[in-house]
């Protein structure tokens, strides 16, 4: 797994629920919310920087938080495993998202 592969997963989900409305994010922007979490204290860890609370702005903003953490994960040559696992926690809940 590449970090391109991440870094294609991110935008796919972002591109997916990029244009939802605040009604289609009810009872879905927890999910997002702690994703972007979890790749933000990834890149955290990785930096050897403390973790911070990524703050909730909107749903409509978890888009463009999840690219945003992403490339920071990428730009601190994440280990292929976290990668690997990063990506598939990701399509995950894009496939969640889906149905």
């Amino acid at each position: 797994m590449s970090t391109e592969q991440l870094r294609r997963a991110a935008d796919l989900l972002a591109n997916q629920v990029g244009h939802w409305t605040p009604a289609r994010w009810a009872d879905r922007g927890e999910s997002m919310h702690l994703l972007v979490q979890r790749v933000a204290d990834q890149a955290a860890d990785l930096g050897g920087t403390p973790r911070r609370a990524v703050p909730r702005l909107t749903d409509l903003a978890l888009a463009d938080q999840l690219r945003v953490v992403v490339g920071e994960l990428i730009s601190l040559a994440p280990a292929p495993d976290l990668v690997a696992s990063t990506t598939a926690d990701i399509a995950a809940l894009r496939h969640t998202l889906d149905t």
